[in-house]
Order: structure tokens, then C-alpha cells, then sequence
């Protein structure tokens, strides 16, 4: 006859938790890939954006050096004069390449004052523009309500 004892005892469960470990660890793991992923797309995003904002305020700087000159009288090369006779006001248009895909277009008024010695201006335009004409994609096959 077995003893009651022996009859008892069974060997802990471990089956349960290691699944449990198991799959705890695979979680946190997801997530640990998931955050860096997150990180490097934050970086790749922060990096452009920086890029951006530099190659921006060295047109801005640029067109700010011209319109300086057209303060001084001078007429820079690339800038269109159009004159107001009769008003001795003259628009200057001019623009500026920020990037491939964007320049900045500015429009200044300049009023003659103390026979071209000094030169009031008001700036009219300045502004952020894509570069380029945008040409639609008309390759897209969509339904047009009729049976096939």
C-alpha cells in the first residue's frame, strides 16, 4: 500500500509562470523596438525640420541684403523695377531660392524722398512659396458610375 504522504506531493507547477515570464519578456521587448523606432523617426523628423528653419533664414538674410541695397539706390541683379511716374514710387519684386521645392517671393515699395538721398519703403510681399508650377496626376483610373 503507498504511503499517504508520497501520494500528496506533486511537483510545483512552472509550467503556467514561464509562459507568463515568456511572455512578459516578449512584451517589454515590442515595446523597447517600438520606442526606438519612434526615437530614430523623431530624430530623422527634428534633423529636417532643422534644415529647414537654417536654409529659410539664410534667404531670409539674403533678401534682407538686397532690399538693404535697394535702400542705398542701388538695383541688384535679378531685381525687377517697376516704375509709378508721376509718383516717384517704384515696386521692386525679387526673389530668393530657400530650397529645390520652395523660394521666397518679396515685394517692396520704395517712396523717394530728399532726391534719392534717403528711401522710405514698405514691404508689401513677403512670403514662403512652393517653387515651381504643380501639375496634377491624372494617371488614376477612378470609377465613373457605369457598369464594366
Amino acid at each position: 500500500m503507498p504511503d499517504k504522504r508520497q501520494e500528496r506531493f506533486s511537483p510545483p507547477p512552472v509550467g503556467g509562470v514561464s509562459l507568463l515570464v515568456v511572455f512578459a519578456v516578449l512584451c517589454l521587448t515590442v515595446f523597447a523596438l517600438l520606442a526606438l523606432t519612434t526615437v530614430q523617426a523623431d530624430n530623422r523628423l527634428a534633423d529636417s525640420s532643422a534644415r529647414s528653419v537654417e536654409a529659410y533664414y539664410a534667404a531670409d538674410c539674403q533678401a534682407q541684403e538686397i532690399l538693404a541695397r535697394l535702400r542705398a539706390g542701388e538695383v541688384p541683379e535679378g531685381v525687377e523695377l517697376r516704375d509709378w511716374p508721376g509718383y516717384g514710387i517704384y515696386t521692386a519684386s525679387y526673389t530668393v531660392p530657400i530650397s529645390d521645392t520652395q523660394e521666397l517671393q518679396v515685394e517692396v515699395e520704395l517712396t523717394e524722398e530728399e532726391a534719392h538721398i534717403n528711401w522710405r519703403y514698405e514691404v508689401v510681399r513677403w512670403q514662403a512659396v512652393p517653387a515651381g508650377q504643380w501639375e496634377p496626376d491624372g494617371s488614376l483610373d477612378i470609377w465613373d458610375g457605369g457598369l464594366f
